[in-house]
């Protein structure tokens, strides 16, 4: 059974930093792509960055491009999400989940935009973390 757990989050002043981490069980990163989805009260979820577990490579919506640094640890199954210089904006619920034939992620980087993952795309969702940016 797919296991997502995300931490990190929490309230921080504009301009401040957050990493977040997201460890998962019950896969290999090494064969998958983990992504990193956030979504505001009010609003649809957007896609915000995702790596493959396979050769790391990234994407990255313009929202957070030059702000936002994803990583990987396979060895410890675990993707992390550095978020520097954080603005009002970037308050949301941050959940990751695993993009199981790295669909998503591909796409992501071919089309410059991470869309909304179909159901059977994704193989398990984290319970999200909140992030709070004071203004």
């Amino acid at each position: 059974e797919v296991q997502l757990a995300e931490s990190g989050g929490g309230l921080v002043p504009a301009g401040g930093s957050l990493t977040l981490s997201c460890a998962g069980s019950g896969f290999t990163l090494d064969n998958i792509a983990i992504g990193w989805f956030r979504q505001a009260p009010g609003k649809e979820r957007e896609g915000v960055s995702c790596i493959s577990g396979k050769d790391g490579s990234t994407y990255y919506a313009d929202s957070v491009k030059g702000r936002f640094t994803i990583s990987s640890d396979n060895a410890k199954n675990t993707v992390y999400l550095r978020m520097d210089s954080l603005r009002p904006e970037d308050t949301a619920v941050y959940t990751c989940a695993e993009d199981l034939l790295s669909i998503i992620c591909a796409s992501a980087q071919e089309e410059g935009v991470m869309r909304d993952p179909l159901p059977y795309e994704i193989d398990g969702w984290g319970q999200g973390t909140q992030v709070t940016v004071g203004a």
